[in-house]
């Protein structure tokens, strides 16, 4: 048991810390989405190409601006605008909430580890099965975000305008993906730690 036991913590220590920064690293770095428009650009010398994070979109010349209200700050605005401004607003909340319950998370399974206790390993599997949802649903959002505002600009501008124009998720949301398997690969690894030292404990009551 000492050996398998020392192994899943190796485990869950290895996924955990991957897990943190690499959330950490995705919500901090600026290519969720990407627009090239270097297929239009062809013989001009100016680049209007960009990569956007969650707070703030950049060119591909390292000069970037924060995210402001593309609809303007009038009251006069549809549906679908104020829904799209909703989401932005969500999971601008939701990513980083999760990153919270991560790091709680992750020192309550370094105790829990420690002290081998079944009520702290299922408080921590439970924790960080909540920071995965969070993630996932912090994820989920933001692409539903990404095709709300995209199909908004079609509306806006028309298709015409939107040719020959390349768009595409980046790897700041690959990064958070992975993070996001890593943090429910770690919850689960705590959930089946907890009920293992419970089956044990009851096994040294019993006898």
């Amino acid at each position: 048991m000492k050996v398998t036991f020392t192994g899943l913590a190796s485990f869950v220590a290895t996924f955990g810390v991957l897990s943190f920064v690499g959330l950490v690293l995705a919500i901090g770095t600026d290519f969720w989405y990407i627009i090239d428009t270097s297929k239009r650009e062809n013989s001009s010398s100016v680049s209007l190409s960009s990569h956007s994070g969650l707070w703030r979109t950049c060119n591909f010349h390292n000069q970037c601006w924060p995210f402001m209200n593309p609809f303007g700050a009038g009251r006069n605005l549809s549906d679908s605008q104020r829904q799209i401004l909703n989401m932005h607003g969500t999971f601008i909340v939701l990513l980083p909430l999760s990153v919270i319950v991560l790091f709680v998370g992750g020192m309550l399974g370094f105790i829990s580890m420690l002290a081998r206790a079944y009520l702290l390993l299922l408080m921590t599997g439970v924790l960080l099965l909540f920071s995965a949802v969070l993630s996932l649903a912090g994820i989920c959002v933001y692409m539903a975000y990404s095709a709300a505002a995209f199909k908004e600009a079609v509306n806006i501008s028309g298709h015409k305008t939107l040719e020959d124009i390349e768009i595409y998720f980046g790897w700041s949301l690959v990064l958070a993906s992975v993070s996001f398997v890593g943090e429910l690969c770690t919850a689960v690894a705590f959930l089946l730690t907890s009920a293992r030292v419970s089956q044990l404990t009851n096994q040294e009551e019993d006898e």
